[in-house]
């Protein structure tokens, strides 16, 4: 089993799907790191030696931040732009759709789930 950047990656799965598990990479970044560690695409994970897997680790961690490090840098630009007061911030701060979305329908995501106004008994 490939453990890369705190993930265990799924065994039964191609190389170039498996690295997608790791939060920050998708598929065209995946696809530039097995291309610049010269690995083939559709290698199984647990066909992988332990030298491509070193390989692949290096090239991760010189070029690309993952997990842990982009979580937190995601989550010190969103505290930056709510201290600074702008508009995404108080739209963050307030948990409503930040780009421009319409909220008077949808956005149920970003709202939660309706909050029902009883109804009035008729006397």
């Amino acid at each position: 089993m490939a453990r890369i950047s705190g993930i265990d990656l799924p065994k039964n799965k191609r190389i170039e799907i498996g690295l997608t598990y790791i939060f920050g990479i998708g598929r065209s970044t995946s696809k530039k790191i097995l291309s610049n560690t010269g690995i083939d695409l559709n290698i199984k994970v647990n066909d992988l030696t332990e030298d491509q897997v070193n390989l692949i680790r290096q090239a991760i961690d010189q070029k690309f931040k993952v997990e842990g490090d982009l979580k937190r840098e995601i989550q010190t630009n969103i505290k930056r732009l709510i201290d600074i007061a702008s508009y995404r911030g108080l739209r963050h701060k307030k948990g409503l759709p930040v780009r421009g979305q319409r909220t008077k329908t949808n956005s149920r995501t970003r709202k939660g789930p309706r909050k029902s106004i009883g109804s009035l008994k008729k006397a």
